[in-house]
């Protein structure tokens, strides 16, 4: 995948940029054809302005009277509704009344009395009758209640006074309406004043506006170009970074090869230093430590010489056996019977040979520091310290004794994994010396422990022997 042509891009770009620069001067050429006519605009809008806030004057109190109208025309159509429902109360009234006055009822009442009273009647008609009679009765207190009816019906406020001051406002809106009319008239004689002084912009506005919708359309086109890059820009990143993902994978998995290998060349390197002596250099130091202190040791004037063996001749009688050369020349030699000064301090410097001090310096210091030894004092303290250093040597032969008895389990365990050489390191192996040092560090904590408690215990019982005797002096 190739990486978007810059170069190119700008190029198409510019093309269409230099279009767009055209046509804006192009639109500047109009506009400024357009502004030589337009003396005087400043004084149009101004008086245009104040005619606008006359309207506005207007029809702010036209809304004002208005609303008082909607007010009235709603208070009247709220008592044109109460007049309509206390009509319609009173109709239904007289309907369940068949009597509308105090007398009619007593008199119908009289003659049914009469008619009860003096006729013969049956039992029909008499129910009849007293039906009647409870009926009257029960009307007659609401004779009250429908004679107030009709007084309130009669003395009702239809909202005459609503209804002229409703006709007043109306009047105040055609008066308004001919003033805003008259208004809007100045408004369109100054608009078309405006006009005649302009002339007629029609086709010069006509190019401007097709000027400004092909600026608009370059300009998405622009717009679009650039997209287009963009997107073809993110793709090509895209893409590199796809490149470079798969390109980190191999080397990981490569990497992850060559880091197999280098474990397994280690691994086998960890074998190989199997095969070395661990303690080495351990015994190689104990032992020149020995020689070191074996030469500071003094020589024994007294030692034993080896005994010459003497010869046994079988020469026969009158025969005589030669002197070696060598023995001739002492023949005639005497030993002297008086010592010499020499000899007396040879003596004396032989009786303190064995506390001879022993000088050091900083390496043999660090040479003993380094076994965990003291360093030897004098020539006295020689001979246990190589009885230590031959300890010391036997200890690291027992382990390596050891070591050659678990050499191939150890190659075993590094080959399989199971264990490092670092491992080996960490832990270093037991032998039966160690165990017993420890052993016996761990008989030693006890015993302290033990001492520990035996101190306490014997802190309380001289507590408790205090205490008694402090009870005694008490009584």
């Amino acid at each position: 995948m190739q990486a978007p042509d810059y170069e190119a891009f700008q190029e198409t770009v510019q093309k269409v940029q230099d279009q767009i620069d055209k046509l804006q001067k192009d639109q500047q050429a109009l506009t400024a054809k357009i502004n030589e006519r337009s003396v005087g605009k400043e004084d149009f809008f101004a008086q245009k302005a104040v005619i606008r806030a006359e309207l506005d004057e207007v029809s702010k109190e036209m809304d004002m009277y208005a609303e008082k109208r909607d007010k009235i025309r709603a208070a009247l159509g709220e008592k044109k509704a109460e007049n309509a429902e206390m009509k319609q109360e009173l109709g239904k009234m007289k309907k369940t009344m068949n009597y509308t006055s105090a007398a009619d009822i007593d008199a119908r009442l009289a003659a049914i009395e009469k008619t009860m009273s003096q006729t013969s009647i049956s039992l029909k008609a008499e129910k009849d009758y007293m039906k009647e009679i409870q009926e009257l009765k029960k009307n007659k207190p609401k004779l009250a209640q429908l004679g107030n009816l009709q007084d309130n019906l009669a003395t009702f406020d239809a909202g005459k006074d609503l209804a002229a001051q409703k006709n007043e406002l109306n009047e105040q809106m055609a008066i308004l309406r001919e003033k805003k009319k008259g208004i809007s008239v100045r408004l369109t004689e100054l608009t078309e004043s405006r006009k005649s002084q302009l002339g007629d912009f029609g086709e010069v506005a006509e190019q401007r506006d097709t000027i400004s919708t092909k600026i608009k359309e370059l300009i998405a086109q622009r717009s679009q170009l650039r997209d287009d890059f963009n997107n073809a820009k993110r793709e090509f990143q895209s893409y590199l970074a796809e490149q470079r993902r798969i390109k980190q994978e191999r080397y990981a998995e490569e990497r992850k090869v060559q880091q197999e290998q280098w474990r397994l060349q280690k691994l086998e390197k960890q074998v190989e230093a199997l095969d070395e002596q661990p303690f080495v250099s351990e015994i190689t130091l104990i032992e020149q430590t020995m020689k070191f202190c074996q030469g500071l040791l003094p020589q024994n004037a007294g030692a034993k010489k080896e005994e010459a063996k003497e010869t046994v001749f079988n020469n026969k009688d009158g025969e005589e056996v030669l002197m070696k050369k060598e023995d001739r020349n002492n023949e005639m030699y005497y030993a002297p019977t008086k010592k010499g000064k020499a000899a007396k301090k040879a003596k004396g410097s032989g009786e303190d040979g064995s506390k001879k001090p022993i000088k050091h310096n900083a390496e043999t210091f660090k040479l003993f520091d380094s076994l965990k030894l003291d360093a030897p004092i004098t020539t006295a303290d020689i001979p246990a310290l190589i009885t230590k250093l031959e300890e010391q040597k036997k200890g690291f032969e027992a382990k390596v004794k050891e070591w050659e008895e678990n050499k191939e389990e150890m190659k075993r365990k590094i080959k399989e994994g199971i264990i490092t050489a670092e491992d080996l390191e960490a832990k270093p192996v037991k032998t039966e010396e160690t165990k017993e040092e420890e052993k016996e560090e761990e008989k030693e904590e006890e015993k302290e422990e033990e001492k520990e408690e035996a101190k306490e215990e014997e802190k309380e019982e001289e507590k408790e022997e205090e205490e008694k005797e402090e009870e005694k002096e008490e009584e």
